[in-house]
């Protein structure tokens, strides 16, 4: 079993296109699970909602999606947002699950599950930063079960053992903050005769100057400081 997470898209529909084409060139992929942070952001939100929901994927939701469904954000950026999703797009970001739990053949859940979430297994806020303390550990993740919790929100990559459980940070498909610009995605593969399961961080080049050419033509508020950002890469 092969499942592909990404996650933090932020209406960076280009970047999805490179990623998507990534994944689809790993053979025997099974399920493409995406970790929320669909559309806000980015120039392209509507084109993104369409990427995903033709895709078949499994989508879990977002600190952002969840707010723009419940009309909290309010900002110029979601504004724009809102008014290129529409009602529809709207009523999708509200549908969207918490999280996506996923048992490998043969595997005993929750033990063995890989479970996927936006920030972390009991909110949608509060991020799992690769240098917590053991005590900030137990109050993000806990006593969850399962062999491996893999999560977005803060679009740096990194991996990390916490007791029984790997933490796979899978980052940022749309504007990564690890001062690293190109996407990265999370390759997990049950090894049946291990009986564990591998992760991988996958890379994928950016495409940069055609994101830029697309934010200068979508009339998104504040371009160039979107610009600005995004070729910064990080915090």
């Amino acid at each position: 079993m092969k499942i592909a997470v990404i996650s933090d898209i932020h209406g960076f529909s280009l970047a999805l296109d490179r990623v998507l084409a990534d994944i689809e060139a790993e053979p025997g992929i099974d399920q493409i699970v995406v970790a929320g942070d669909l559309c806000e952001g980015g120039p392209d939100p509507r084109g993104v909602l369409d990427r995903l929901t033709n895709l078949g994927a499994e989508i879990v939701q977002g600190n952002t999606d969840r707010d723009l469904a419940n009309g909290s954000r309010t900002s110029k950026s979601a504004t724009y947002t809102t008014d290129r999703i529409g009602p529809d797009g709207i009523s999708y970001l509200a549908s969207l699950p918490f999280d996506r739990r996923i048992t490998p053949p043969d595997g005993s859940s929750p033990d063995d599950d890989l479970l996927v979430v936006h920030a972390n297994p009991f909110d949608l806020d509060r991020h799992i930063p690769p240098d917590a303390s053991d005590h900030e550990l137990q109050e993000l993740v806990g006593d969850t079960r399962a062999a491996v919790i893999a999560f977005g929100h803060i679009h740096i990559a990194y991996t990390r053992q916490w007791r029984n459980c790997q933490l796979v940070d899978v980052s940022a498909v749309g504007n990564p903050k690890d001062g690293d610009l190109r996407s990265k995605w999370g390759l997990f593969t049950w090894d049946l005769a291990a009986n564990r399961w591998t992760c991988e961080l996958r890379y994928v080049d950016y495409p940069l100057a055609e994101t830029i050419e697309q934010i200068r033509v979508s009339g998104m508020p504040n371009p160039d400081k979107v610009i600005e950002a995004l070729e910064r890469a990080s915090y």
